[in-house]
């Protein structure tokens, strides 16, 4: 998503005929177009998760579209990009949606003192399992006849193969081994529980949401905040890539400049959550997103592939820190028998938020005839949701979803 598929996509589209920077402002809307999908349906999701519980019922549901439109990868014509466009977004779709219920989980596997450290050591696991395939698709890019490839494209279409196989292969674990919360039921709207349709009893429960997300004011101030930074943050990531490769940097050189964004990505993802143990979790947040504006500055001089290199060093220094503490600083603000529900507002603000960075990277790019400024532009997300989150009262919004909670008795519970 971050590595391989940007410049491919961007190849088909320059075969079809569409000029440097418009293949890069392409792939841009792309993105886009995802993350408007994403936007409707987490919230919607979230809700039916927690009317009828089956988190993982749901979650392997979109694992499975994301596996199978990876897979579907392999198939893509030359020229085609935009069948490739349309397998991305239903990849990124179940991918995306696969995490809205996996993070749901969180607070009923780790106590309320200990989101911040699993958080943070669920990402560093994350960056060490991509960063393992990534070393083997560099070593096939590289030298695909020792591998008994014929060239590097195929090579390319391999690794897509991979990622489908790796991602259905390390699900199984989560399946067999995690226990599912109970599920919970809710009168809503005056209908019978045991009448409700899930998907109707599900929108009522959004609608009923959106009424009552308005009284938890510092939640809702943080979603602000990570709305502007985290578009900021995802659009980097997402158009690096693609940026790299209109500047002239080699696909092998990308490769390795993200696999060591990865590997960096492990130790400091882990240091984060003890530094946030140590001083808080906002200052290390605070501290992360700064890097990320130096990112910004830098990706706008940037010539060599040795400046990438080192851009990427950067963002796997602050990555990691920040979206584990961001959603472990979301989680200790949300009662917790609405985890599920209430991360699907976390994810649609990420979405809808996340769909005006490449909207106005594509748009600068386009109209611009190449992409620097338009990175640069990415620093006024990132800026204007640190000074956002410095302004949350965090200690108030934990009070008020302690206060928020269920009885203890209508608390979700492990199934025996």
């Amino acid at each position: 998503m971050a590595t391989l598929f940007p410049p491919f996509f961007r190849s088909l589209a320059m075969q079809a005929g569409l000029s440097d920077s418009a293949a890069t402002a392409s792939w841009a809307f792309t993105t886009a177009a995802a993350l408007a999908l994403l936007a409707l349906c987490a919230p919607v999701l979230g809700a039916i998760a927690d009317h009828t519980g089956g988190i993982k019922r749901y979650l392997g549901a979109c694992a499975a579209l994301g596996i199978l439109a990876t897979a579907g990868f392999v198939l893509i014509p030359k020229a085609g990009w935009i069948p490739a466009a349309i397998l991305f977004v239903a990849a990124d779709c179940g991918f995306a949606g696969s995490i809205v219920f996996y993070e749901s989980l969180l607070p009923h596997l780790a106590r309320p003192g200990d989101l911040d450290r699993v958080s943070a050591r669920g990402y560093a696991a994350g960056y060490a399992g991509g960063g393992l395939l990534l070393v083997l698709h560099l070593l096939w890019i590289t030298n695909p006849t020792a591998w008994g490839m014929p060239d590097r494209a195929f090579a390319v279409r391999a690794a897509f193969a991979s990622v489908a196989v790796w991602w259905a292969v390390f699900s199984l674990p989560f399946f067999r081994g995690v226990p599912e919360p109970a599920g919970r039921r809710y009168a809503l709207a005056g209908a019978p529980q045991r009448k409700a349709h899930a998907i109707a009893a599900g929108l009522r429960r959004l609608r009923a949401t959106l009424r009552e997300i308005r009284s938890h004011r510092q939640l809702f101030a943080f979603l602000l905040a990570f709305w502007l930074y985290s578009d900021g943050m995802g659009t980097i990531i997402k158009m690096a890539a693609a940026y790299g490769d209109e500047l002239g940097i080699s696909l092998a050189d990308l490769v390795r400049a993200l696999l060591l964004t990865q590997f960096i990505g492990v130790p400091f993802s882990l240091l984060s959550g003890k530094l946030a143990g140590r001083w808080g979790a906002r200052p290390v947040l605070l501290l992360g997103l700064t890097v990320y504006v130096g990112v910004c500055v830098g990706g706008f001089f940037m010539r060599t592939a040795a400046h990438f290199y080192a851009l990427a060093a950067l963002v796997g220094i602050a990555q990691g820190g920040c979206q584990a503490l961001s959603r472990s600083l979301f989680i200790a603000m949300v009662p917790r028998q609405k985890t599920a529900e209430f991360l699907g507002f976390f994810s649609t603000s990420n979405r809808f938020a996340g769909i005006a960075g490449p909207l106005a990277f594509g748009v600068i790019g386009h109209f611009a005839g190449e992409s620097r400024i338009a990175i640069l532009a990415l620093a006024a997300f990132i800026v204007g949701g640190g000074v956002l989150l410095a302004r949350v009262d965090l200690d108030e919004g934990r009070r008020r979803a302690r206060a928020a909670e269920a009885p203890a008795e209508t608390v979700c519970r492990y199934q025996s």
